[in-house]
């Protein structure tokens, strides 16, 4: 089911179904959420939970045993409670199933809120050990966003622009997109900038660490932005599906990456996973922040 919330500044979508983003519309109407298409990319901002990316053969190993999970885990395709609906707030609620035990062997409640203040959207997750045992998990965001923003600007006129210069590290990858255990320098324009163009996707998805933990959307012939700030996160990628001309581009907060090429994982022994201890709670949060000056 999909719920709205609003204020004079955004209007939000979300969905019940993996408490995914819909839609964020400025107050003139502007469009910035990836709508979907299954040409490019039938998504929008599935929630990454509680692993990222790919899993080396689709499995991994829990204290020996062998379990089997698609790409970011499984709560995309979950149900979500819906626990409470404002006008300009919503928190949505996953718990343990038949279904996810099958795949994850372990009792925990996932709770996203999203919430309005001003022209920003806020968007704060907990996850809490509901288990008797150490639970591993990772998590993420996914968010697409329209590029163009309208139809007066093409891909190429837009940028990216960290909130401070930085020396990033590109995370290396296979060609099978698992990790390579090798990572290089990405230089950045001045320090901070990245000019989107189709072809900076043509090996896949961009993760880089070491990064600063705000970046902005912009575009070189309006004075539109989009700031994604994602201070609890170790890891952030860019993307958009390779070899195409999609319009639209990915920016994900991380807190772990994928499995190792040829290594199915220990999941406790995986060394940038998260783990919570019996009945603790992790909180992290992202935001997003849009000014449309004149």
């Amino acid at each position: 089911m999909i719920h709205t919330i609003f204020n004079d500044y955004l209007s939000v979508s979300v969905d019940s179904m993996g408490a995914q983003l819909r839609s964020v519309r400025s107050a003139d109407g502007t469009e910035y959420l990836w709508q979907g298409d299954a040409r490019y990319w039938a998504d929008s901002s599935p929630v990454l939970f509680p692993y990222i990316a790919r899993l080396y053969n689709n499995s991994y190993t829990y204290r020996g045993e062998a379990y089997n999970m698609g790409i970011h885990g499984f709560a995309a395709s979950c149900e979500f409670e819906l626990e409470y609906v404002s006008d300009d707030s919503i928190s949505l609620l996953l718990r343990e199933s038949e279904e996810t035990l099958a795949q994850y062997p372990f009792r925990f409640e996932l709770r996203i809120t999203y919430s309005l203040s001003g022209s920003k959207l806020l968007v704060q997750n907990k996850v809490r050990n509901a288990d008797a045992k150490l639970m591993p998990f990772a998590f993420g965001a996914h968010p697409g966003f329209n590029v163009p923003l309208d139809e007066r600007t093409e891909f190429e006129d837009y940028y990216l622009c960290f909130n401070e210069p930085c020396e990033p590290l590109r995370v290396g990858f296979s060609h099978e997109l698992f990790i390579s255990g090798e990572c290089s320098p990405y230089p950045l324009e001045d320090g901070r900038y990245i000019k989107l163009k189709h072809s900076l996707f043509d090996e896949d998805a961009i993760i880089l660490r070491d990064m600063a933990k705000s970046v902005t959307l912009g575009c070189f012939k309006t004075n539109r932005t989009l700031t994604i700030s994602f201070s609890g996160f170790d890891y952030f990628g860019i993307w958009h599906a390779p070899g195409t001309e999609a319009p639209y581009v990915c920016l994900e907060p991380w807190s772990s990456l994928p499995s190792r090429q040829g290594v199915v994982e220990e999941l406790t022994e995986k060394a940038d996973m998260l783990m919570l201890k019996a009945g603790e709670e992790f909180e992290n949060q992202w935001s997003l922040s849009i000014r449309e000056g004149k």
